[in-house]
């Protein structure tokens, strides 16, 4: 950890693939935007995902429209995934997952009921370390995570009013933190009144840091999938307050890499028609959210180039704009 970091720049700029160096990893895509195409693309990225199993995915503000499905979760869970717990922390801000009393009735509102649910930091706190960090040399975490042996990160890729985007590096990201002393640490100085006081290029920088504490913890037992459906501009956090969507649906994302996954889901974006992508990459580059990619690049946390196999096609290689030429209607 720096004693004087600084933070990196360019999150406002989209790097294409010709100018990105170094190994490629292999990202798997769907357009199977369905219960039998979420268990479809989780086989192909299952074997880490083995012993007492945790999947962390974003449960949702009240009534909250875009989350993934609860049919899809139910199904996986139920075929593939039978003694696994939906993980969660409680929320940064005041709402309906702020306490967890608030959490759990939230929880019961949108329908998770069909496994338990774990608020990992109901019982507290445990500080994993942040190898290579220059802002933190540890992150603040639910007590719980370490409970588990292996991590599926079950992601509806969206946009996000602070990180630009919400992809696997968000889910886990702010999504392990506890609700008070991880979560702080990434969005508030410390004496500041504003607790949003963080943002741009040093938000994203702390976020993968976090990001990073659970990707090491899980080694070579975390699995990854991007669900690119009813991608509003705001995050899940927003529940029916969120903004309208306007980005056509693409399908299912799935990889053992979570910067290969999260720059696939990007690259795919941004292959879309002007008119289709103008408020998700708006939404991108006025938060500098591509420095969640660069700066996971720079911690060594995955490759930014990979091949998109496409699963629907014998296993096909496809470009992300083969794999956006069918792209379908959101639904409200």
């Amino acid at each position: 950890m720096s004693n004087n970091p600084v933070a990196g720049t360019g999150g406002e700029h989209y790097i294409p693939m010709s100018e990105r160096t170094g190994d490629s990893s292999v990202v798997y895509f769907t357009r199977d935007l369905s219960p039998a195409g979420l268990r479809k693309i989780y086989e192909r990225i299952s074997e880490p995902i083995t012993g007492k199993v945790a999947i962390k995915l974003h449960t949702g503000e009240p009534n909250g429209p875009n989350i993934i499905p609860r049919p899809w979760v139910r199904e996986l869970i139920e075929h593939d995934l039978p003694e696994a717990t939906i993980v969660e922390t409680n929320a940064y801000y005041e709402g309906g997952r702020y306490t967890t009393e608030q959490h759990r009735e939230t929880l019961a509102t949108n329908g998770w009921d069909f496994c338990p649910v774990d608020i990992m930091d109901e019982e507290g706190t445990v500080d994993l370390p942040v190898e290579g960090g220059k802002w933190f040399d540890h992150m603040t975490m639910g007590g719980h995570i370490v409970d588990y042996d292996s991590l599926l990160v079950l992601t509806h890729f969206k946009g996000h009013a602070m990180g630009g985007f919400g992809g696997s590096n968000k889910n886990i990201g702010i999504g392990c933190a506890d609700g008070r002393i991880g979560k702080a640490m990434i969005h508030t100085t410390p004496g500041q009144d504003n607790q949003w006081d963080i943002d741009m290029e040093e938000l994203m920088e702390r976020m993968a840091e976090s990001s990073k504490a659970t990707v090491d913890h899980f080694k070579d037992h975390i699995s990854f999938v991007n669900v690119m459906r009813n991608m509003s501009v705001s995050c899940d956090c927003e529940g029916i307050h969120a903004a309208p969507v306007v980005t056509p649906n693409v399908g299912i994302l799935a990889s053992l890499d979570i910067l290969a996954i999260d720059t696939a889901s990007v690259d795919l974006v941004y292959a879309m028609s002007e008119e289709d992508h103008h408020d998700l990459v708006e939404r991108i580059e006025t938060r500098h959210g591509h420095r969640q990619l660069s700066y996971m690049k720079e911690l060594g946390m995955g490759n930014n180039r990979y091949t998109l196999i496409d699963i629907d096609n014998g296993d096909a290689e496809i470009s992300p704009a083969d794999a956006v030429t069918h792209v379908v209607p959101f639904e409200g």
